[in-house]
């Protein structure tokens, strides 16, 4: 069936543990950004890293992909994201709904977004995988529950930063091949641009301190 690769769930801003001794391939590379496969063991569905480089700090770029209620505004066909729980400022529960082209049925899902910081390379990781319970199954929409994902934020020089983010993802259902190879070719590339110009706005620009007084620059 879906022997492709389907990033509809990059739009989860930020989910995963990291894929272990994965082999992954160059996919494409466009303005800056690299999209790499990887096969992943016991699935059908290919994982997808994305690498690029930003003129930020990570603790900016880290408050763009925590900030979920303005998500909707770079990931690429998202509908909708609403925050559900705030343990802490860099723990939260969100809600989103990815928005797919017909006839396929529209995705939604659950994640669980936590931000820790390394002390000494001062590199940021996000970690938000796809959780159950929280918000009803809804009729006419198909639930993602299986989904890892992660972003690196590592700073490489002045106001500069180095981006991968990794995801692996079982949309569910059925999906024709047009649109799997649609998200995959065009959602990594179109997500790392709009995050670009996302960072541009004040709220996150002249802000370091974001998250919390755990997450510096």
């Amino acid at each position: 069936m879906l022997k492709k690769i389907f990033i509809a769930a990059m739009l989860t801003i930020g989910l995963l543990p990291a894929f272990a001794q994965t082999q992954w391939q160059l996919r494409t590379e466009k303005d800056g950004i690299k999209v790499y496969s990887s096969d992943v063991p016991d699935s059908k569905i290919k994982a997808i890293k994305v690498i690029g480089e930003f003129y930020t700090t990570p603790a900016q770029l880290a408050a763009v992909v925590m900030d979920v209620n303005g998500a909707t505004e770079w990931v690429y066909h998202l509908k909708s994201s609403t925050l559900i729980k705030k343990v802490s400022p860099n723990e939260i529960y969100y809600y989103a709904e990815v928005s797919l082209p017909w006839p396929a049925a529209n995705r939604d899902f659950v994640a669980h977004l936590t931000a820790t910081q390394n002390p000494e390379t001062k590199a940021i990781t996000i970690d938000g995988p796809a959780v159950p319970g929280y918000v009803p199954v809804k009729k006419g929409m198909v639930r993602i529950d299986n989904s890892v994902g992660k972003w690196i934020i590592t700073p490489v020089g002045n106001n500069e930063v180095r981006v991968e983010y990794s995801i692996h993802v079982d949309p569910g259902g059925s999906l024709p091949s047009w649109l799997v190879n649609m998200f995959a070719d065009e959602a990594p590339v179109q997500i790392f641009k709009n995050l670009k110009n996302e960072l541009q706005k004040q709220a996150y620009k002249n802000n370091d301190n974001l998250l919390s007084t755990n997450i510096g620059n």
